[in-house]
């Protein structure tokens, strides 16, 4: 774990349970919860977790009662990162035994960060305390980030003799650019709540106690939205990533079409018109 993490304010934690899931899963008001469950460690990355962390975001991205997914930590972390207990003692993900023995059937199109790159639906990181190695990129791969006052961010990476694995060195210098980015990577400095706002890496700060209260109204506020439409403004986005002005015009103009002639389109027109809520159903 990050040695320079452990200023997060002192609090009861959880302790996990031996057979339990490693990460939570829970739907409600068409937001989907995904919390990491490893409180003791921190939700220190582990195998398994990583495991269910795929299965369940691309379980959320399939089922249509979900439209918007929140990602969190228990306890008083996001995610510190690697587990280096586990790593140190023998086990887990950068052990000696999985050092001598790789897999040579590494397929990265079900790792968290490529299905969290895929996915459609929207994502809203809740960032409770500390972001580091792992968990900072996870954090970054999603669409909006909102976090506690006591919440940190840590690029520690070359300071443990590696790079931001998992999709930081692409997702950062298209946040901040080139310079910011190089800054923040090179150094890898902790930034406080505070400066990954100035930043532009936090959407909002909020006080710790109201940090879940504020992603699920955040979240209600784009689920109360054409799902459909929301999905395809989403999937527009990461096309336009690598495709050049007209290319990408000619995509929207596509899409467009197909949503003109959606249930959700007459919904959203009349609603307006009638001056009341929209009813969207998917459809």
């Amino acid at each position: 774990m990050a040695d320079d993490l452990r200023e997060t304010p002192t609090q009861a934690v959880p302790q996990a349970v031996p057979g339990a899931a490693e990460v939570l899963y829970e739907v409600s008001e068409g937001i989907a919860t995904l919390t990491l469950n490893r409180p003791d460690r921190m939700n220190a990355i582990s195998g398994p977790m990583l495991m269910q962390l795929s299965e369940l975001l691309a379980k959320a991205n399939a089922d249509p009662a979900v439209r918007v997914v929140v990602l969190t930590g228990a306890g008083r972390a996001f995610c510190v990162g690697l587990d280096l207990v586990d790593a140190t003692q023998g086990s887990g993900i950068g052990s000696a035994a999985s050092v001598q023995a790789p897999s040579v059937n590494l397929d990265l199109r079900t790792a968290p960060p490529t299905v969290l790159f895929a996915m459609d639906k929207p994502t809203i990181c809740a960032l409770n305390g500390a972001a580091a190695g792992y968990g900072l990129d996870t954090a970054l791969g999603c669409d909006l980030r909102i976090m506690g006052e006591s919440g940190k961010l840590a690029a520690a990476f070359v300071k443990r003799g590696v790079v931001p694995e998992s999709g930081g060195t692409w997702i950062l210098p298209r946040l901040l650019g080139w310079a910011k980015a190089a800054e923040v990577i090179f150094t890898g400095r902790t930034l406080s709540a505070a400066d990954s706002l100035e930043l532009g890496l936090a959407n909002e700060v909020v006080p710790d106690d109201q940090l879940m209260a504020r992603a699920r109204a955040a979240a209600k506020e784009i689920a109360d939205n054409a799902p459909l439409a929301v999905q395809s403004a989403k999937r527009l986005m990461r096309m336009g990533l690598s495709e050049g002005f007209n290319d990408h015009v000619h995509h929207v103009y596509l899409q467009f079409l197909q949503l003109v002639r959606t249930q959700d389109f007459r919904e959203g027109m009349t609603s307006f018109l009638e001056k009341r809520p929209a009813d969207f159903q998917g459809r």
